[in-house]
């Protein structure tokens, strides 16, 4: 959740990237090569084993491909290209007077933004106080940032950062659009941009029901 006041305050990303546990050891480790080895001798003596075994490694390395697309097609636009060509995502939909995005897998909800012609995949977060733009997006958009007298402080999970605030001419998801919404930027962010409250404020009306959020603007605009 993030929350942003004078003293801003930000959430850590680290959610965000998966860690490595603790094999407890390199035993493990060692059993799965003694058997991964021994399963490629079989399959060169066999040689229908071994049209399986090169049948079962083609797929899992496809299965490893798709799941590194949908890990990282919500930080690079290119990417998030490619996977909904391949029908990898579930995109957003305008249905009637709405804006429908369906939960992403980790169970948040990922909008795709238009920031001045700029596409970005953004995360909605309704505890987010203002919306966040990490600093490359906000050049990719031509933003300019303002130097303030006092700088804004954002904590977080690395410590207390400095922010600057900008302002989005045009803010776009689906039939909603925004004119004039303040933004913090910083490069502190890292890849993460975030919607926060000033923008779900400007509806008319926003809800989650049955895993779908709904996105109802005061004066919808052609998608």
């Amino acid at each position: 959740m993030i929350q942003v006041s004078t003293g801003t305050a930000l959430p850590g990303y680290s959610w965000l990237m998966p860690t490595l546990s603790d094999l407890g050891g390199h035993q493990p480790m060692l059993i799965a090569i003694a058997v991964v080895f021994l399963i490629l001798v079989l399959g060169r003596r066999i040689p229908v084993l071994g049209r399986l075994i090169s049948l079962v490694m083609t797929l899992a390395l496809a299965a490893v491909l798709v799941f590194l697309v949908q890990q990282q097609e919500r930080f690079n636009p290119m990417i998030g290209q490619i996977a909904q060509r391949l029908h990898l995502t579930t995109p957003q939909q305008v249905v009637g007077k709405e804006t429908r995005v369906p939960m992403a897998r980790d169970g948040h909800f990922w909008v795709r933004v238009d920031l001045n012609g700029v596409e970005r995949r953004m995360l909605v977060d309704s505890g987010a106080t203002i919306t966040a733009l990490s600093s490359e997006t906000a050049a990719a958009a031509g933003l300019t940032t303002r130097v303030e007298p006092f700088p804004m402080l954002i904590r977080t999970a690395n410590g207390t950062v400095p922010a600057r605030t900008a302002t989005v001419p045009t803010l776009r998801i689906g039939n909603v659009v925004a004119r004039d919404l303040p933004v913090v930027v910083s490069p502190a962010f890292g890849e993460m941009n975030v919607v926060g409250m000033n923008f779900l404020s400007r509806l008319k009306g926003w809800r989650v029901e049955e895993g779908i959020l709904v996105l109802t603007p005061h004066h919808p605009q052609a998608s």
